[in-house]
């Protein structure tokens, strides 16, 4: 799982019998296509390219239409982006979501979990709305956890607008898909973190550091913090 995990984080586009091939020639382990596309699917991944989308699908849930085509991101709460990752954790793993602001990059909220359950997803939103106010689009892949009544419910109560990616494009989502690159390849990857206290602790830090001090290129040289706040100032 934790070297499926890296080489998916790396290109979402492999697929079950690419990885099994990468695994056995770059680690050396013996990984069958079967194996590899079973154990996939319990961590809550397929292949990102253009087939079955990331996160297993609820065929009775209602789809919602992409609506960040060629859409203009003006400022903060405009867009949200919500997703959820596996984490390695020693020999277990966790789950995380996680929500960011399109405009600035800045990570308003998350929530760990040891499954994948639509409690979290609903955790992290609240939080959010909690700390940063109310988006006006919200934008996920088409997995069971933002299909949801629940979610989709929840979404309604505050009149939010639901956005879905296309089936199998994960560039429709890119925003959260590269920062959840960057705290793995960053962070997860070169830590052993044993339990969830200390991997909470892990990833609260590196959040911090992400949102408040670490300058980035497509702002300007700016923090996703100063960006987020400092456009709030200026409007009011």
């Amino acid at each position: 799982m934790s070297r499926i995990d890296y080489w998916h984080t790396i290109n979402p586009a492999f697929g079950a019998r690419k990885l099994s091939k990468i695994i056995k020639k770059e680690d050396g382990l013996s990984v069958g296509r079967k194996l590899a596309a079973s154990t996939m699917e319990t961590m809550g991944i397929v292949s990102k390219a253009p087939k079955p989308n990331t996160s297993m699908p609820n065929k009775e849930h209602k789809k919602f239409p992409y609506l960040l085509r060629k859409k203009q991101i003006w400022f903060p709460n405009q867009v949200w982006a919500i997703d959820i990752t596996y984490i390695k954790m020693g020999k277990s793993h966790m789950y995380l979501t996680a929500i960011i602001d399109w405009y600035s990059r800045y990570i308003v909220g998350w929530a760990l979990s040891h499954t994948l359950d639509k409690a979290p997803v609903i955790e992290a939103v609240e939080e959010a709305i909690k700390k940063c106010g109310v988006p006006s689009i919200l934008n996920s892949d088409q997995g069971s956890q933002f299909t949801s009544v629940e979610y989709v419910n929840l979404l309604k109560k505050y009149h939010i607008r639901q956005s879905m990616d296309g089936k199998g494009r994960w560039i429709d989502n890119v925003i959260i898909e590269r920062w959840f690159r960057s705290l793995k390849c960053e962070e997860i990857y070169i830590n052993e973190y044993l339990s969830p206290k200390s991997l909470k602790k892990g990833i609260s830090e590196y959040i911090v550091l992400y949102n408040d001090i670490r300058p980035h290129d497509s702002l300007q040289d700016n923090t996703p913090k100063h960006t987020y706040f400092n456009i709030f100032l200026k409007t009011a």
